[in-house]
């Protein structure tokens, strides 16, 4: 068993994220084969994909085919991480036919003001992308 200093000195040492650029490269891979499902699952065309991504189509059309492998940005892993946990949110909450299709469909939520979640998204960047997160974690009681 730990002792309390021992448990203390483990809660305070920061966690890998997203700002070492080892940790991005060592991710990387795996976060845009994610991504790339996400984007499937959602039925996202090549613009929503770029744009939930931050990047150009023409560099999403390059990130595209599974053969590729990029150290992604700190900005990029946090996008994926956001939409990550909303799709594992999404599929905690609905069938996974429901899951999939809610990002696309309008919603009335003030979240939302009658667009989709996609759109929202889009629109209001990481900042939003991590609400919408919060707000799907709370509704299936995570918060």
């Amino acid at each position: 068993m730990r002792s309390a200093a021992e448990r203390t000195s483990t809660r305070t040492q920061p966690s890998p994220g997203f700002s070492e650029e080892g940790d991005r490269k060592r991710l990387s891979a795996t976060a845009l084969k994610a991504y790339r499902r996400i984007v499937t699952h959602w039925n996202l065309t090549g613009q929503q994909a770029a744009a939930l991504l931050g990047v150009s189509v023409s560099t999403w059309e390059r990130l595209k085919p599974e053969s590729v492998t990029k150290t992604l940005s700190q900005d990029q892993m946090t996008r994926i991480s956001a939409l990550t946990g909303i799709y594992k949110a999404l599929h905690l909450l609905f069938v996974d036919a429901m899951a999939d299709r809610w990002p696309m469909l309008e919603n009335t939520g003030p979240l939302f003001d009658r667009r989709t979640p996609v759109t929202a998204m889009i629109e209001g960047g990481i900042p939003h992308m991590l609400e919408v997160r919060r707000y799907l974690d709370a509704v299936r009681g995570g918060l």
